[in-house]
């Protein structure tokens, strides 16, 4: 078989985009029937390319790339340059950007598959994802998004596998958000009792589980935007993932008008609250865990705390795992369950990596 060449692009080169670039630079060494060409990467300021594709070292490219970077070219700019490349290109969106994600059909249009963790462009506008998919094509270009939920778990094809094979879908539930299962694995668990709010939510801040604002994991959108996405998949035309109800953490009082680390001074006033909601749900015999769900038949989405049965699959997580289960006519009154390590830059990375192997595979 004759050697295949491809042009990698990678946009966002931080926490999953440098795991990325090094499982990429095993892939270049161990794949034998492709050539892989790093052909563009870039941060948030510079970027690193040749007006010839020449390939940039792979090994040394995050180096090269801060060493040696360009002033960061116009998305227009770049995607005229990476169209232009002299195999199929495929580009890796590592960074979470609005405006990234709102040119994937202009991308797409000039024939350069994509593969990304970056939700935006899944979950927001609906007409933005028509636009999506009405840009892709059995012989590509491709677009790939399996660690936009779930990071490296099979969530996303396994659910298109269900849809695609005639499979109905009734419902779609669980624990997406690693930082929350952390909290309220803390905060609310199986057994014994947990400590204050507050601290926990410090503590975890400290350990790296949650955004540098907490608040934006606090607030649910993460998770509305993944509910969104796997709502999209089974039918449902949900218009945004502000366009249905998701409950916030964030006291009211502090929602703006702070800083992060004036946010979590503030935070203790306000213990009380979720207290009240654990030992509610404590007297119950259940603890409580913030879920986003999906009735595909009722074709209704919501997000927020549940109290949870301590028989049930949600009360035994453990660290910041989380859990997905898809209640389907063929699965019957047992749902399939998917269970794993829902956050962190290798797992992440990892799903990127497989969405790599599946494009050139239909290459």
């Amino acid at each position: 078989m004759s050697t295949k060449n491809i042009c990698i692009a990678v946009i966002g080169a931080g926490g999953v985009g440098s795991v990325f670039v090094q499982q990429l630079a095993w892939l270049k060494y161990n794949l034998s029937d492709w050539k892989l060409h790093l052909c563009y990467i870039a941060i948030i300021d510079k970027a690193l390319y040749h007006a010839d594709y020449s390939d940039i070292d792979i090994s040394n490219a995050i180096q090269l790339l801060e060493t040696g970077g360009k002033s960061l070219p116009p998305l227009a700019e770049t995607i005229d340059f990476l169209s232009k490349a002299p195999y199929k290109v495929i580009a890796v969106d590592n960074t979470s950007s609005q405006a990234i994600a709102e040119a994937y059909p202009d991308m797409l249009k000039k024939g350069i598959s994509i593969i990304t963790p970056n939700k935006k462009a899944f979950s927001s506008d609906y007409p933005l994802w028509q636009a999506l998919w009405s840009n892709t094509a059995p012989d590509g270009p491709f677009l790939y998004h399996e660690s936009s939920v779930g990071a490296g778990m099979p969530i996303i094809q396994t659910l298109n596998d269900m849809v695609q094979t005639g499979d109905e879908i009734t419902r779609i539930e669980g624990v997406f958000s690693g930082t929350l299962s952390y909290l309220f694995n803390s905060f609310s668990p199986r057994s014994g009792s947990g400590g204050k709010w507050s601290a926990m939510v410090t503590e975890a801040k400290r350990l790296g589980f949650t955004e540098p604002d907490p608040r934006d994991d606090l607030n649910g959108m993460d998770v509305a935007r993944k509910i969104t996405i796997l709502g999209r998949i089974a039918g449902v035309p949900i218009e945004s993932a502000t366009s249905f109800s998701v409950q916030s953490l964030i006291p009211m009082p502090l929602r703006e008008g702070y800083s992060a680390s004036e946010f979590l001074e503030k935070l203790p006033e306000y213990d009380h609250v979720m207290e009240e909601h654990r030992e509610a749900a404590k007297a119950a015999g259940k603890v409580i865990r913030y879920v986003g769900s999906v009735d595909v038949v009722k074709r209704v989405a919501e997000v927020g705390l549940q109290w949870v049965d301590l028989s049930h699959p949600m009360a035994n997580l453990e660290g910041s795992d989380n859990i997905i289960s898809f209640y389907t006519k063929r699965y019957g009154n047992l749902p399939l369950t998917i269970r794993g390590a829902g956050a962190g830059a290798d797992v992440t990375a990892m799903g990127v990596t497989g969405d790599l192997l599946k494009v050139l595979r239909q290459m």
